[in-house]
């Protein structure tokens, strides 16, 4: 499994007709409770002030990372950076 930190900054266009807004939330929020409840979206946390995000992601590989990244429907007005993850050596969990 691999580990990853993705922080999601999100831009809609200030335009954006509010019912399509709607329906783009609405599917962007049930593509992410899926991976969540699946359990390779391992947390998701707001950042404050932001319209951002900064999930963990635990997953077989890059593949299923980017299926997953890719297939938000928010992604084309996101921007991304992916940071994969490796255990520390002074992590008490470990």
């Amino acid at each position: 499994m691999a580990r990853f930190a993705v922080r999601m900054e999100v831009d809609l266009p200030a335009d954006m007709d509010p019912d399509a807004k709607a329906d783009l939330l609405a599917r962007e929020k049930a593509w992410s409770q899926q991976w969540q409840r699946s359990g390779e979206w391992v947390s998701i946390w707001r950042c404050v002030g932001e319209y951002a995000n900064l999930s963990i992601f635990e997953v077989r590989d890059n593949e299923q990372l980017h299926e997953i990244l890719w297939g938000l429907p928010l992604f084309p007005y996101m921007t991304m950076q992916v940071t994969p993850l490796a255990t520390h050596p002074s992590d008490i969990h470990a």
